[in-house]
């Protein structure tokens, strides 16, 4: 029994792969840590790997699932999930993979990793929202947190190429991708808080999101704590690649990072009361559950730099809660995907369609 693919399914493997990026950052020792974050790591490979086996799969049977995935005005936004998915898994062979593959295959991997999310993330980032202008029906209230979706793909590149930037030559190469990486920093952050004031006004003024879209507001934290991990990763190489004004480039980790962080403890409070309301109520399973796992990774992530940059211990407990989070909503996640399956029927011909709200419903074709 199984679900129909969609883009959204490779979240799954976003939100596995960060603990195996956030445990081994943390500003404090976890026991185990290591051994844990390497299964995580495991798991994301083994989930991308059968979310890409499932996509070419469903692609021979029906060519035209990703251009209808793409028409889509709540699907296409998703299309962010792969780019991330695949840089999220490459950075965990860079951190915790080269224990097993060694250094200079796991680098390989994740050199090749990050350039097709790279490459994936940049034309969603230009795609999705040219889709979004020339052809979706968008409404006063068709705002969810899926539409960060397609434009967060290159603050994780920022994020994850600062891996990368040590092991280029120094001069002209080392620095054009710390450049490009701020650059992509840039872009996102500018698109981000765009998407987020229209989410913020969807919210106001038509309350909250349907149930089986509301997870989906814990994706602002993905666009919030990712960036404040970013710049923090490219500060710490700036003074030695770029001499010259590098120290600005550090500062700016800590200046813009903190005030940052603020509206980030802000929104998870927003977010959490909306939750916990909508679990009264009644809240669906669904795939949007995953909004639980990558964004709150993020949060540790960020907590933790800024931990580095400024010593405090009011950093490193956020990041330990936001790892707490992490790991429970990894679990509420993972259940829900199990239930979802089982629960799926075998139909002899079964399409998704996929409603202004976020639910998904599979009904059967009649040809």
């Amino acid at each position: 029994m199984s679900l129909p693919y969609g883009p959204n399914w490779y979240a799954a493997t976003m939100g596995t792969g960060i603990v195996a990026v956030v445990l081994p950052g943390l500003p404090f020792q976890v026991p185990g840590g290591a051994t844990v974050a390497l299964a995580f790591w495991v798991a994301a490979s083994l989930l991308l790997t059968a979310t890409v086996t499932v996509m070419l799969v469903s692609l021979r049977r029906d060519p035209a699932l990703l251009r209808r995935h793409y028409d889509d005005p709540v699907m296409s936004h998703f299309y962010g999930a792969p780019a991330m998915a695949f840089m999220t898994v490459g950075a965990g062979a860079v951190g915790v993979g080269r224990d097993v593959l060694g250094v200079s295959v796991a680098l390989g991997l994740g050199v090749v990793l990050w350039s097709v999310g790279t490459g994936l993330g940049l034309w969603t980032a230009v795609a999705v929202p040219y889709r979004a202008i020339t052809r979706h029906q968008v409404g006063d209230d068709s705002a969810t947190g899926g539409w960060l979706m397609p434009v967060v793909p290159p603050m994780v590149s920022a994020t994850t190429g600062a891996a990368l930037v040590p092991h280029l030559a120094a001069g002209q190469a080392r620095e054009t991708l710390l450049m490009v990486c701020y650059a992509f920093f840039g872009l996102t952050v500018v698109a981000g808080f765009l998407v987020l004031n229209q989410l913020w006004q969807r919210l106001v003024r038509h309350g909250a999101l349907a149930p089986a879209a509301l997870p989906t507001v814990w994706i602002v934290l993905g666009f919030l704590g990712q960036s404040t991990t970013a710049v923090h990763h490219l500060g710490e190489l700036a003074p030695a690649v770029v001499p010259d004004y590098g120290h600005a480039l550090s500062m700016l980790a800590v200046c813009y990072g903190v005030p940052v962080w603020g509206f980030t403890v802000l929104w998870i409070v927003l977010a959490l009361a909306l939750t916990v309301r909508q679990i009264r109520d009644g809240l669906p399973m669904a795939p949007t559950w995953w909004s639980f796992t990558f964004p709150i990774g993020t949060v540790a992530t960020g907590s933790s730099a800024l931990a580095s940059a400024t010593g405090l211990a009011l950093f490193e407990v956020g990041a330990g809660l936001a790892t707490l989070g992490l790991l429970v909503g990894w679990v509420a996640a993972a259940y829900a995907t199990v239930r979802l399956f089982k629960r799926s029927p075998e139909r002899p011909r079964t399409e998704p369609v996929l409603q202004s709200d976020g639910c998904i419903w599979i009904v059967e074709v009649q040809h």
